[in-house]
């Protein structure tokens, strides 16, 4: 009786490992079908991006960052008018200098995030003579303008605040804005008298604190942005 309850409970066992198996070979053959139609839909895109001439091609540089630069398989300098580097000091022979002074006192890269264990002597020594020179309480460095707008509307804003926006606004603008929870008003690029509506829309909405956002020069257009002369009071 023993050998036969043992006997049914392998065959239990050896059928309850088949039917695993051919689910998992069911499953893996779904996968793959998945797999085949996201790839062929990527290619889709990708003919069609192509196609309407805005597929993004990296173009390699092979020297320091400038007004002109060399590119790979280019033979003549090519000028440069995308790059962040406005005070030409990414090259400054003063800023190349400090940093190899500091890769032989702190060594390369912090290991961590700042708010972790990434802040350094360095930091605040820097942060410290920025705020000096702005006269201002105290400085946060962020490693780009995009991080930087993606860390201030949530930090500043609540559910009963308002944030006012210029429809043309950076992209980093944009999704800064959309991380943070208050309510969301948009006016016309460049148009106060739009914007003077807004704010009236977010005092009707009872928004506690009201935060016009806006480029200060719109980098598609080079509009100056006549927001930055507007006082507002309540």
């Amino acid at each position: 009786m023993a050998r036969l309850l043992l006997s049914k409970t392998a065959d239990a066992v050896k059928l309850q490992h088949l039917i695993n198996l051919q689910q998992l070979r069911c499953f893996t053959s779904s996968v793959a079908r998945a797999d085949d139609a996201l790839v062929l839909k990527a290619k889709q895109q990708l003919a069609e991006i192509q196609a309407a001439g805005t597929f993004k091609v990296e173009r390699q540089i092979i020297t320091p960052q400038a007004a002109s630069v060399g590119v790979l398989d280019v033979a003549q300098p090519v000028l440069n008018f995308c790059a962040n580097n406005y005070l030409g000091l990414s090259n400054h022979p003063l800023v190349v200098e400090a940093a190899r002074k500091a890769l032989d006192t702190h060594g390369y890269g912090l290991s961590s995030v700042r708010f972790i264990c990434g802040t350094q002597d360095l930091h605040k020594q820097l942060e410290a003579r920025i705020s000096a020179f702005h006269g201002s309480e105290d400085t946060i460095l962020y490693p780009s303008c995009f991080d930087a707008n993606a860390g201030l509307f949530e930090a500043l804003l609540g559910p009963e605040d308002a944030v006012i926006s210029d429809e043309l606004n950076h992209a980093s603008i944009i999704d800064g804005i959309r991380l943070c929870k208050a309510k969301r008003f948009r006016y016309k690029h460049m148009d106060m008298i739009d914007l003077e509506h807004k704010i009236m829309e977010a005092e009707d909405a009872g928004a506690r604190l009201k935060l016009i956002a806006t480029d200060g020069v719109f980098s598609m257009d080079g509009d100056v942005s006549a927001a930055l002369q507007v006082q507002h009071s309540t």
